[in-house]
């Protein structure tokens, strides 16, 4: 007898309700144009994004002077490697001549991280012109010319860290303790020992004038959106829905964290803008934009990348396309600690890593040494993966259908998550824990779809199918 398939964070949809069977569409070309990849440079947050548009564009109008580097790095700073990264061949542009970990940071100052009391404003007021407070995003991106593929590790900033002189913290504070040295040394330690080449530090709130630079981008709300702090003056009001969201909109979009993921929820929404953004910057408009976006490099970039490495980052990453992208979410779960500071009891919320887990991910996807690696990776395909089925369609008929397809080829261990709130035309099959093997193993059930290594299923899940209509044109076109 067929287990029934289990029901989990479902809800009633608010969408109205499709008639199927659908009336087969014409399906959309997807580019595959290598050069969305060298702008957002291994689509390593929002941070990276900014860091690596002013590279491209730089490189574009031959003049990478305009980067401003090195101005907090030091050349005998011993968390990061100062040995050559590059070679330039006779009459060539440069190129990765090893693999290559940048650490990529996102930072957002308040007032009060540079000693000015809110008292005085009434608030905390955001500082644009300096990268001194805690990191929003955080990011290990991996460039590897020797597995000819680029990963990207997301570091949530609520991760739950020990720091020297600081005892138990988040993750995030590094940065605002002991700058981007701090910060990696705290990122190693975090992952195994792993050794970090360089780093890049953007202010975000350079990402609001970027998006107002690319003239805003198009995107899908997920959900109605509403907060307000006025400590920080930060007010959120966004609808749920397709939509051109500008500098100030997509800020709100990505500070938002006041649902059920929380932080990691956030992260989620920093990929999707990322995406938008990217595609915004291929369009043609965006060239007569270059002079304005330059302009908001300039002013929010930190870097001890130096033009020739920054040059080649690109190359090689122009040369990557979607199979050859990892993006990887460290493993872990919330947790509420209760802390004893200056005599009062606290509950803090930490993302609490999980280390068996980092251990194998590390070895796996960064070269990092392990001593633990064992069957049951979650690399491996086998009928206990944990497969999520998110469904847009608003049709019941066609998720049991998936899951009858899945169970029958053997997958057991399969449910049915929250909605995807977008309607979308082509299955997302996500590979939520960077396990492409098995989320290729889906698709090939499923005979639809598009293969995804990205962190934005199901958080418990190893592959999630975000269900589109095209899975049903399928049946009804056999």
């Amino acid at each position: 007898m067929r287990k029934p398939v289990q029901v989990q964070n479902s809800k009633p949809s608010s969408r109205p309700k499709r008639t199927y069977p659908v009336k087969k569409k014409k399906e959309k070309q997807r580019s595959r144009s290598p050069h969305w990849f060298l702008i957002g440079l291994g689509l390593s947050g929002i941070a990276m994004l900014s860091a690596t548009a002013g590279a491209f564009l730089a490189i574009t109008l031959g003049s990478t002077n305009a980067i401003n580097n090195d101005r907090t790095a030091s050349d005998d700073d011993p968390e990061f490697s100062r040995e050559e990264i590059t070679n330039t061949p006779p009459l060539q542009l440069p190129k990765l001549k090893q693999p290559v970990n940048l650490l990529v940071l996102g930072t957002k100052v308040l007032s009060s991280d540079l000693g000015e009391s809110p008292r005085e404003l009434g608030y905390h007021r955001l500082v644009h012109d300096s990268f001194d407070g805690a990191t929003d995003a955080m990011f290990l991106v991996r460039f590897d010319p020797e597995a000819d593929k680029v990963t990207m590790l997301s570091i949530p900033r609520d991760s739950k860290v020990d720091l020297p002189g600081h005892g138990t913290v988040k993750i995030n504070a590094a940065n605002r303790y002991g700058g981007a040295g701090a910060s990696a040394r705290a990122v190693s330690n975090l992952l195994g020992g792993v050794e970090i080449d360089r780093y890049i530090r953007v202010n975000v709130q350079g990402v609001e004038q970027l998006v107002d630079a690319l003239g805003g981008v198009d995107m899908y709300v997920p959900k109605d959106m509403r907060y307000r702090d006025d400590s920080q003056r930060l007010y959120i009001d966004l609808e749920q829905g397709e939509q051109t969201l500008d500098g100030e909109e997509a800020m709100q979009f990505i500070r938002f964290r006041q649902d059920e993921y929380g932080d990691i929820g956030r992260v989620q929404r920093q990929q999707l803008l990322l995406r938008a953004m990217v595609q915004q910057a291929l369009n043609p408009s965006t060239l007569t934009r270059i002079p304005n976006i330059l302009s908001v490099i300039r002013s929010n970039l930190d870097t001890n990348l130096g033009n020739k490495e920054m040059l080649a980052l690109a190359r090689f990453a122009s040369n990557r396309d979607d199979e050859n992208l990892e993006m990887l979410m460290l493993p872990g779960e919330f947790e509420d600690v209760v802390e004893n500071r200056n005599g009062r009891r606290i509950t803090t919320s930490y993302w609490l890593p999980h280390n068996r887990r980092i251990e194998q991910m590390m070895a796996r996807h960064f070269d990092v040494e392990s001593n633990r690696l064992s069957s049951s990776s979650s690399d491996e395909v086998s009928p206990r993966i944990r497969i999520a089925i998110q469904d847009s369609t608003d049709n019941s008929e066609a998720v049991r259908g998936v899951a009858r397809d899945l169970e029958d080829d053997g997958f057991r261990n399969v449910y049915v998550a929250s909605d995807w709130s977008q309607p979308l035309e082509t299955t997302r099959i996500v590979a939520q824990t960077g396990n492409v093997e098995a989320a290729k193993a889906v698709a090939e059930v499923l005979g639809v779809g598009e293969v995804r290594v990205e962190s934005t299923g199901a958080l418990d899940s190893v592959v999630s199918i975000q269900l589109g209509e095209d899975w049903w044109e399928k049946q009804e076109s056999e």
